[in-house]
């Protein structure tokens, strides 16, 4: 997978994942949790762009591993909604698309450690 890929799928993940949001209705409990999914999903990416200025090898993997914690509770979150809510639109596609995306960003990881 070429980078501007990565990042162009990163993107679109945040976008689809708040385009979600916005039609998400519920009380309180749902409020937080909308809010937690959109720091998590859009930090991922952010923080994906941030890796490809890194000062050093260690700064890179620092940056795409706050990225894939990200995912990983992009991830949580998704299975929550889609556990309470299991009709809205597009959110199986979300789980399956941050489970995706994580272990891309596992294996930049592990060979970036190699």
């Amino acid at each position: 997978m070429r980078e501007n890929d990565l990042k162009d799928r990163l993107f679109r993940f945040a976008i689809d994942v708040l385009k979600m949001l916005s039609i998400l209705s519920g009380g309180k409990e749902t409020d937080v949790i909308k809010y937690q999914l959109s720091k998590s999903s859009t930090s991922g990416g952010a923080n994906y762009e941030e890796s490809q200025a890194a000062a050093s090898r260690a700064d890179f993997i620092n940056k795409v591993n706050i990225s894939l914690k990200e995912m990983r509770e992009s991830n949580y979150w998704l299975r929550i909604i889609s556990e309470l809510y299991p009709k809205t639109e597009n959110v199986s596609n979300l789980v399956k698309e941050s489970e995706e995306l994580g272990k891309i960003l596992a294996t930049i990881i592990i060979k970036a450690k190699s």
